[in-house]
């Protein structure tokens, strides 16, 4: 270790984590992608007592293994695939946990923590746990969405469950202010337990990856002027006001000057499955010469494809971090985004926001940025501003790190 703690001001504590989401990325992108950017910025600048006991699933392969060796791990534990279950994890795991991390904290003072805690970044919470309990909130739409999150007495009662929980916690961390006060809102989270600690950007994500471009717009067979969409394929989106607006545009005549019309939108990553039902709607839309496809990229072609756009859309019914549109500025792209959650603060000056479920207004501001260079110019000079003084996942480190030892406390004796 380093003895680093003197540089940011606290004293490192034992901290056990779930990793399954690392083990199952597919079914929590959000949540995996938060633990990587996590992990590897607290791997990069390790302080004196500061140590980990993960928690993995047993029927799936340890990631963790060499990938983060400046982090002290003193222990891995293997839990049974409650994921099988489906709904009913949310009602098993928090009695599964409270078994799992008992003792994992027990004499993490000799080792010179400053206590323990239990950082719930994956969702699941313990049941009455022997130690203190940190939870980061990435994602609200179970309770702002209930129609699609809280089908069936199992979702019900396990969503429930898990608010009287996150109320229980010993802080909870939001991405963003709106998310705080959602919190707030929906699941009487006190206030004087909410900490806001925003996300970041992946590193790939920055202006000058617009350099291989040229080359991700060639393989995939678009446009020079194109626009991308990055964001999931499930209820928390707007896809289908996204598809009304691009039935509007076709049926416009092209504005003066334009290229290419209507424009083409690159949606990327969709599963299979996901990509057969948009095509399908895109089809009956009449929009599906608009739509292009590409497949799951690695971070530096994903952020390559990102800085060529004309823009980046972010259609959403609920979004508590706004990392989409995040990644988007911090590649000094310009954001037509819903003014839902978190994406109001994050895109600012830098981008356009349309009330959600409104395919004319949305078309209105497609057609804008699409057509209208000195809009475009001053759209994008603002994301360019932004992404010159980036967040950076060494940020959340810190800040969290923060969080931690304002929990923390040593583990009672089994």
């Amino acid at each position: 270790m380093t003895g680093a703690a003197d540089k940011i001001g606290v004293a490192g504590v034992r901290v056990v984590l779930d990793l399954r989401p690392l083990q199952n990325p597919e079914h929590a992108p959000l949540t995996a992608a938060y633990l990587e950017g996590l992990l590897e910025a607290l791997d990069a600048n390790p302080i004196d007592g500061e140590s980990f006991a993960f928690l993995l699933s047993v029927d799936r392969e340890d990631p963790t293994e060499g990938r983060w060796p400046m982090l002290n791990v003193v222990g891995r534990r293997l839990l049974p695939p409650t994921r099988v279950l489906r709904a009913g994890a949310l009602v098993t795991d928090p009695f599964l946990l409270r078994g799992a991390i008992t003792g994992a904290g027990w004499r993490a003072e000799r080792s010179g923590a400053a206590g323990s805690v239990y950082f719930a970044a994956a969702g699941a919470l313990p049941i009455a746990s022997p130690i203190p309990v940190v939870a980061a909130l990435l994602d609200l739409a179970p309770w702002q969405l209930p129609e699609a999150w809280q089908r069936g007495g199992f979702a019900r009662f396990g969503q429930r469950l898990r608010a009287r929980l996150l109320r229980d916690a010993a802080a909870v961390i939001l991405p963003s202010r709106s998310a705080s006060a959602e919190a707030h809102r929906l699941l009487h989270v006190r206030q004087a337990k909410v900490r806001v600690v925003p996300m970041a950007a992946r590193a790939a994500f920055r202006p000058d990856a617009v350099a291989g471009a040229e080359a991700e717009r060639t393989r995939l067979g678009l446009d020079e002027r194109y626009a991308v969409y990055t964001g999931r394929f499930d209820a928390r989106e707007d896809l289908p006001t996204l598809l009304g607006a691009l039935s509007i545009l076709t049926a416009e005549p092209a504005p003066a000057g334009a290229t290419t019309w209507p424009p083409r939108v690159c949606v990327v990553g969709a599963s299979p499955d996901d990509r057969a039902s948009l095509s399908r709607a895109a089809s009956k839309a009449g929009v599906a010469d608009a739509v292009a496809y590409a497949p799951g990229l690695s971070d530096e072609r994903l952020a390559s494809l990102t800085a060529g756009a004309r823009f980046a859309l972010e259609p959403a019914r609920s979004d508590a971090g706004g990392v989409a549109a995040m990644e988007a500025l911090a590649a000094g792209v310009p954001v037509i985004a819903s003014a839902v959650g978190a994406l109001p603060e994050v895109v600012g000056a830098a981008g356009i926001l349309v009330e959600p479920g409104d395919p004319a207004r949305l078309a209105t501001a497609i057609r804008a940025v699409w057509s209208d260079d000195a809009l475009h110019a001053t759209l994008k000079a603002a994301a360019v501003a932004r992404a010159e003084t980036p967040r950076t996942w060494a940020d959340v480190a810190r800040e969290t790190r923060v969080v931690w030892a304002s929990a923390a406390r040593p583990a009672p004796l089994r």
